[in-house]
């Protein structure tokens, strides 16, 4: 057994949906007792940090359920199947933003949620964003606003609890960090 490790002794599978799995494991602890873990099986995400030329980056306002209130974050989207994640990137940051990328550079990839969930997001950046001369169609039940912020005013927004969530958090640092050096 590896450090750590529970081993899986039996899996309930609860719901099988259009974006998560959620099952029920009973696992052995590294001590030998039993426990119960709640896992979320999500096919991947990605992140873009879209760049204007005159170095705003691009954001999208947008309703979150959960959180019943509108964030803003970077473009962002769920994997398809067999799909890679930079084409991901590309087409979210068309769905979303109505901007295209010949340029596309990878930044990390990291767990959301790692304590429940094996969603990994892979982030991008572009500082090449095209206009698109024809709208791309986005998801049926997604609605959007671009809002374009300088990196001092994404930084306001951070500390507003505009942008307060994991990916943008973490893009924001990114961008800070970049800056710095």
């Amino acid at each position: 057994m590896k450090k750590f490790e529970e081993k899986t002794i039996h899996t309930e599978k609860i719901y099988d949906g259009a974006v998560v799995k959620l099952q029920v494991d009973d696992v052995t602890l590294p001590n030998g007792k039993n426990s119960k873990r709640e896992l979320i099986n999500h096919p991947g995400a990605v992140g873009i940090i879209p760049i204007t030329k005159d170095n705003k980056i691009v954001f999208v306002e947008q309703y979150r359920k959960p959180l019943e209130k509108s964030l803003v974050e970077i473009p962002a989207g769920k994997l398809e199947p067999g799909e890679k994640p930079e084409i991901t990137a590309i087409r979210e940051l068309e769905e979303e933003t109505g901007y295209t990328t010949n340029s596309l550079q990878f930044v990390t990839s990291f767990y959301t949620s790692p304590g429940f969930a094996d969603e990994i997001m892979h982030l991008y950046i572009t500082d090449d964003i095209i206009p698109l001369e024809h709208e791309v169609a986005g998801d049926d039940d997604e609605f959007v606003e671009l809002i374009e912020l300088t990196l001092e005013e994404a930084i306001h927004y951070v500390n507003q609890q505009r942008i307060h969530d994991a990916k943008t958090n973490y893009a924001v640092l990114y961008l800070q960090a970049l800056e710095r050096m």
